[in-house]
């Protein structure tokens, strides 16, 4: 393939060390950690606010997620324990309050809820509770409940309104360039590497892009991108409820850790707010909330916290994550010489930020391939 032609605009300008394709956790983490190691990043993204970042709850759950062992549970138990080290860096940083709360995580079972698989060879904690031992760590539960599994050391960050803008505002303090707006619709090859990105930049009329290394990290929209790579979407919808004028002061505040159930999770935040989620749904890029997906989370939520239905309804979302054939996310090195991989996080990509950028800064500045990377190369999916 010929390699398109370079604009004078774009010839005006020197190469970055990384381009970035994706605005959402995966690319500005990695963006921001290959920059505080010195690399020049430029980061192209369509619009930040498709990320998947944006629909998730923020739950950084690998037990309570019920996760078998192996190398998933392994990544997953790493970036959760990066992450209080990691967001007092983005703290430090930029001076915003990241949304970080290790409040730990319950998984109430009813009478046929299978348990979670065993952890304990991990050295994590995990308590089963029930009677008077599960009403002092949660009051309030459905009748229904005849237990919990409670995970001390699972966590949360309030991904929306606190880590995404503290992050972002980081990349944008360290000396990333960040264009918005730019969406990435063909990557020229050849000979085996990539030679170009072509975009549709109408605001400067660049619509050629040259680095000395890539990294597509497009979340649910990668394989649309790159064969080799067969990202799809998988539609979730959410929704937040905040106590209604006139009972807060009877009700209270019901929750003081996440609630994880088969069919729902429940995360408070600690200013009173109560976020809902997330149906899974392959429906492709449908956009939009449905009665039925607003009604199973609100049927399961009040089924777990009788409590919740007395709340307001306060917004409803949705958002698509990057699902993979078997559910596990694509890391690493691609069937192009100059092209890296971050994307197919599924239902972890909060969790997994700051591993992924750990991972892959390693990857691209050092060659250095971590030994949990044969786990999530592209070639396990037989393209």
């Amino acid at each position: 393939m010929t390699q398109p032609a370079l604009r004078p605009d774009v010839l005006l300008n020197v190469m970055p060390d990384v381009l970035i394709i994706g605005g959402g956790l995966m690319a500005l983490a990695t963006a921001l950690e290959l920059r505080l190691r010195g690399a020049s990043v430029t980061v192209l993204s369509r619009d930040r606010t498709e990320a998947a970042a944006y629909a998730a709850a923020g739950m950084l759950a690998p037990q309570a997620e019920g996760l078998e062992p192996g190398p998933m549970l392994e990544l997953c138990l790493r970036s959760r324990a990066l992450y209080p080290d990691w967001t007092a860096k983005l703290e430090s940083l930029t001076g915003l309050d990241s949304g970080y709360w290790p409040c730990g995580i319950l998984r109430p079972a009813f009478a046929d809820t299978p348990p979670p698989p065993e952890l304990q060879n991990r050295d994590c904690r995990v308590e089963w509770l029930e009677g008077e031992a599960l009403e002092q760590r949660q009051a309030g539960l459905g009748a229904e409940v005849v237990g919990a599994w409670w995970f001390p050391e699972d966590a949360q960050v309030d991904n929306r309104r606190r880590l995404v803008p503290a992050l972002a505002a980081a990349v944008d303090q360290s000396g990333v360039i960040w264009r918005e707006g730019v969406e990435v619709i063909k990557i020229h090859q050849c000979q085996g590497e990539v030679t170009a990105l072509e975009t549709n930049d109408l605001e400067t009329n660049k619509q050629i892009y040259q680095a000395g290394h890539y990294l597509l990290a497009a979340g649910a929209w990668t394989g649309g991108l790159l064969e080799a790579a067969p990202v799809t979407p998988r539609k979730g919808q959410l929704m937040a409820l905040r106590p209604a004028l006139g009972v807060e002061s009877e009700i209270g505040m019901p929750l003081g850790q996440v609630l994880f159930g088969d069919r729902i999770y429940i995360v408070p935040r600690q200013d009173g707010l109560i976020v809902l989620g997330a149906t899974s749904e392959q429906v492709d890029f449908q956009p939009g909330n449905t009665a039925a997906g607003i009604h199973q989370l609100l049927t399961e939520a009040i089924r777990l916290c009788p409590a919740l239905g007395h709340y307001e309804i306060a917004e409803t979302w949705w958002g698509f994550r990057p699902e993979t054939a078997d559910e596990l996310p694509i890391l690493g090195p691609s069937p192009l010489a100059n092209l890296s991989l971050a994307s197919g996080h599924y239902r972890n990509g909060v969790l997994l930020a700051p591993i992924t950028a750990q991972i892959l800064a390693d990857w691209i500045l050092e060659g250095k391939a971590a030994p949990l990377l044969q786990a999530f190369q592209w070639e396990r999916l037989g393209l």
